[in-house]
């Protein structure tokens, strides 16, 4: 299949290591330069706004999809392709999903972290079959991937989680495994 979009989840705060924001900056370059669209939170913060900027300085579509709650809370991208403002987080995640091919984790905090596990458990669900990549940066995730690890020895996947989930120690990786 062919991916022509991507949904990106990611901080909304750059982090505490400049890594996380040099390979936002990469990653959203390199998806304009394949002529992939990013979907995304639609905030202008944080490695959140670094992808959306980078891409859109290369020449890039970026749509950024947003609740009316967040729109001063996520300082909302002002200069992206499209903005979609929807009623509820709820209403967003799924316009989200839908709007992509596959999706791409960031480092980030707990909205990543929900979004990621919503994203795994609807795939482990069938109710989409999109792949999920994880940018582990740094190995920043590495307690989550020993977790989801643990989770499965003891008895609780229904699945092999990791043919969910490709995990990814490079951007370079990531771009690698879309094609």
């Amino acid at each position: 299949m062919k991916i022509n979009a991507v949904t990106v989840f990611c901080g909304s705060k750059p982090g505490a290591d400049t890594t996380y924001v040099r390979d936002a900056e990469n990653m959203g370059t390199l998806l304009a330069k394949k002529g992939v669209t990013i979907v995304y939170g639609g905030g202008n913060k944080g490695i959140m706004g670094t992808i959306a900027n980078a891409c859109l300085a290369a020449g890039g579509k970026v749509i950024g999809i947003i609740p009316k709650v967040l729109l001063e809370w996520e300082a909302q991208h002002t200069g992206l392709s499209e903005l979609i403002v929807t009623e509820s987080m709820h209403a967003r995640k799924l316009l989200l999903y839908d709007k992509c091919d596959a999706a791409i984790i960031l480092p980030g905090g707990m909205g990543t972290m929900d979004e990621l596990f919503e994203m795994l458990t609807w795939n482990n669900l069938g109710i989409h079959e999109k792949q999920v990549y994880l940018l582990n940066t740094n190995g920043y995730y590495n307690a989550l991937i020993q977790l989801l690890d643990t989770m499965d020895q003891q008895g609780f996947m229904y699945d092999n989680w990791r043919s969910r989930l490709i995990i990814c120690d490079t951007v370079q990786a990531i771009m690698d495994a879309l094609n």
